[in-house]
């Protein structure tokens, strides 16, 4: 007769099995495969050594930013708050909209989009950079840094030499109407934010898009997307966290938005 196998034995080997891969009643996968699914682990008891289901994964915290090229606290806050929350966390962490247009106007004549905006007709070609910016690169990570460097630097329109257009004479304002967006050029700046960040994109499509009728559409585009917020906006920069804006969620994002990202991720 073979020897009794004492019973604390067996508990033990239960105990301890799933971390030593023993197979299961119902569990017809070999060890290695155990974690690949949340139902495989759960049959075969897996679950305490399959760290990649221990939870599903958190959504990401959305910000929304409606600001102007040239307003003092929206450079303040993208350039101190939202890049380095964005150089920090993880790219599943946070997810982020940038719609710049703000305070401005904007009036169609003869079928044509003009603007007109806080900070004069330079701040209407920042606008209008970034927004062509954006819809070229397609990809945040991509276009980002490129705004950042424009927003940092001693002029929004300039450090992105790719993008002056020509020099030519503006129209002439009548009543309301504003100065078409044009803004001469100087000479080459000293960092050229295009060329540093994202060489690969092609400044003339750029160019093309601030100068036509692709920008203006764009541009047409922020003006819907502000006039829709609910509540309306009351200064800029304006700040959505998972589409909502409160005085709190305002407050904690300007003050330390890593913090507020951070303590919503979850």
């Amino acid at each position: 007769m073979a020897p009794a196998v004492p019973l604390v034995l067996l508990a033990l080997a239960a105990v301890l099995a799933p971390g030593l891969g023993v197979a299961f009643t119902g569990c017809d996968y070999p060890a290695h495969l155990q974690c690949s699914s949340r139902e495989i682990a759960v049959a075969c008891q897996a679950e305490s050594r399959c760290a990649n289901l221990s939870r599903p994964a958190a959504a990401p915290v959305e910000l929304s930013l409606f600001y102007e090229s040239l307003c003092p606290a929206c450079r303040g806050f993208l350039v101190q708050e939202l890049f380095t929350a964005w150089l920090l966390l993880p790219d599943e962490a946070l997810s982020v909209t940038l719609v710049p247009y703000g305070n401005a106007e904007e009036k169609n004549v003869s079928g044509k989009w003009h603007f007109q905006c806080q900070h004069g007709p330079e701040e209407c070609l920042g606008n209008m950079i970034e927004t062509c910016l954006m819809h070229e690169a397609k990809n945040f990570s991509t276009y980002f840094p490129v705004i950042f460097c424009l927003e940092s630097g001693s002029s929004v329109t300039k450090n992105l030499e790719a993008v002056c257009p020509p020099p030519r004479s503006p129209a002439p304002h009548r009543g309301d109407v504003p100065v078409p967006l044009t803004s001469p050029c100087v000479s080459p700046p000293p960092r050229q934010c295009l060329q540093v960040y994202a060489p690969q994109l092609d400044g003339g499509r750029i160019v093309a898009c601030v100068q036509g009728d692709t920008g203006a559409a764009l541009m047409h585009r922020n003006a819907q997307l502000t006039d829709a917020l609910d509540p309306p906006h009351q200064y800029v920069p304006w700040i959505l966290i998972n589409g909502k804006h409160t005085d709190e969620l305002q407050a904690e994002a300007e003050a330390s938005l890593l913090g507020l990202i951070c303590r919503l991720y979850q």
